[in-house]
């Protein structure tokens, strides 16, 4: 079968843009300035007659006919790093997946060894950040999430429940007996404005306001209830060998949910084998 002349600079180039759905990024990766990357993305098109990305304000998007090269491209390429790699020995997939911090400290991190034992052959690559994530900026594969699981263009799959409970310090604990008394001391909060107001709803002390500072992480929320701040309220499973240990109570067992941890990806993009095995090994 006689084949075109490839040009595989540029269709590689096309790849790696296509998936960081950035230039920048991509050029970053391929060890090319974004000008180079940008001219062979053009060449490419000149050459093919067809517009790959539509060029965003923060980013790129496929057109149609980018959509259509992408996978086969995508998965070109991956056949052909894991059969190099078959070869010499050393290849692993790289999977690159944004964490919530809270998440990551309190049920991830804890797990990574079985993951590791299970699939050696994918590198992990995480960076955590406080529930606010751009996939296609940031570059990223995968993300974890606490939410309802409505993000607009991506596949959202539920990962684990999460009740949530007020948590505080021991010594904070024994002055609190029933809900009411929480009016007497500072309910540490969260950027998500409406979270205390529904657990007191559902204690039965809704007309009570929430007042304390405001913090845009839970893990920084739980060490300042842990240090006699204030009062919390947390994803009890995230911090349960802080309640283990004694670090935090939980006062009252009333709960409530507020949402739950889902693993996320961009609808744009095709799902990786790499991407499918964290997944399933996150649900099972």
């Amino acid at each position: 079968m006689l084949r075109p002349q490839l040009p595989l600079n540029a269709l590689r180039a096309f790849e790696a843009a296509a998936r960081h759905q950035n230039f920048t990024r991509a050029a970053l990766e391929l060890c090319v300035s974004q000008a180079a990357l940008s001219h062979q993305i053009r060449s490419l098109e000149d050459r093919l007659g067809v517009v790959l990305f539509h060029r965003l304000p923060r980013g790129v998007a496929l057109t149609e006919e980018g959509a259509r090269l992408y996978p086969v491209l995508n998965e070109a390429f991956d056949r052909i790093s894991a059969c190099v790699g078959g070869v010499t020995g050393g290849y692993r997939e790289v999977l690159s997946v944004g964490v919530v911090g809270t998440f990551a400290t309190g049920w991830l991190l804890p797990r990574l060894p079985d993951f590791d034992v299970r699939h050696p052959d994918i590198e992990l690559r995480l960076q955590t950040h406080n529930n606010r994530i751009d996939l296609a900026g940031e570059g990223l594969d995968l993300a974890i999430r606490f939410g309802d699981g409505d993000w607009q263009g991506q596949v959202c799959t539920p990962v684990l429940d999460a009740p949530f409970a007020p948590v505080c310090a021991p010594a904070r604990a024994r002055e609190l007996h029933d809900p009411g008394d929480l009016a007497r001391v500072p309910l540490l909060r969260s950027y998500r404005a409406d979270e205390w107001s529904r657990w007191l709803q559902a204690a039965g002390v809704a007309e009570m306001e929430a007042r304390g500072p405001v913090f845009d992480s839970s893990l920084t929320l739980a060490a300042a209830a842990a240090g006699g701040a204030g009062v919390a309220l947390l994803p009890l499973r995230m911090f349960e060998q802080d309640l283990a240990e004694g670090r935090l109570v939980q006062p009252f067992a009333q709960t409530v949910e507020l949402g739950r941890y889902w693993l996320t990806r961009l609808r744009s993009r095709v799902e990786s084998d790499a991407a499918r095995r964290f997944r399933e090994w996150l649900g099972s």
